[in-house]
């Protein structure tokens, strides 16, 4: 092959690299939250991988993290014990971290059995991914993390697994504002 052929190789290679990357964006990146997707799934039945109903109406006025999650998911896995940490470390401060958990009761319960958190897990199932998609995750991709502040206004979003570092600024933010 000659010089031309390779840089003509090249180049439709670079070009289909960045399609790829440009679809891989667009197909996982996060749409702007409509703060009314908090109040419809506030006032949805939650319960817990064991049937019990929880008292969402009572988490209003709070700041929320809403995690979603799957135990089949390793980076949701991994983030697990940094958002234990941090509810503990923000409880005192009008703080809850929900879970919601996509997968069955059962893969729930058996999960939970062996990783125990300090915050509420409630079922999603394929109604997590609607809620999901309604506070700006089109793609419904796992770890989805959602800021709520005490108003019930959506924060911050984050698709993706998320330290304990930027889970705390976010809240230190909201906090501060908060005051």
């Amino acid at each position: 092959m000659n010089k031309r052929q390779w840089i003509f190789i090249l180049a439709i290679g670079f070009l289909a690299g960045a399609l790829g990357m440009g679809v891989a964006s667009y197909q996982f990146r996060t749409t702007l939250a409509k703060d009314a997707a908090i109040e419809t799934f506030l006032k949805q039945e939650l319960r817990s991988p064991d049937g019990e109903v929880l008292p969402s109406a009572s988490w209003r006025g709070k700041t929320l993290v809403l995690n979603f999650w799957a135990p089949w998911c390793p980076p949701c896995v991994e983030e697990m014990p940094e958002l234990v940490r941090v509810q503990e470390k923000y409880r005192s401060k009008n703080v809850l971290f929900v879970g919601i958990g996509v997968d069955s009761p059962s893969n729930l319960r058996q999960f939970l059995l062996k990783t125990p958190v300090n915050y509420p897990i409630v079922l999603g199932g394929l109604e997590g991914s609607n809620w999901a998609k309604s506070m700006g995750n089109p793609s419904s991709g796992l770890p989805f993390t959602v800021l709520i502040d005490e108003k019930g206004s959506i924060k911050k979003v984050k698709l993706g697994k998320i330290s304990e570092d930027e889970l705390s600024s976010w809240l230190d933010a909201v906090i501060i504002t908060s005051k």
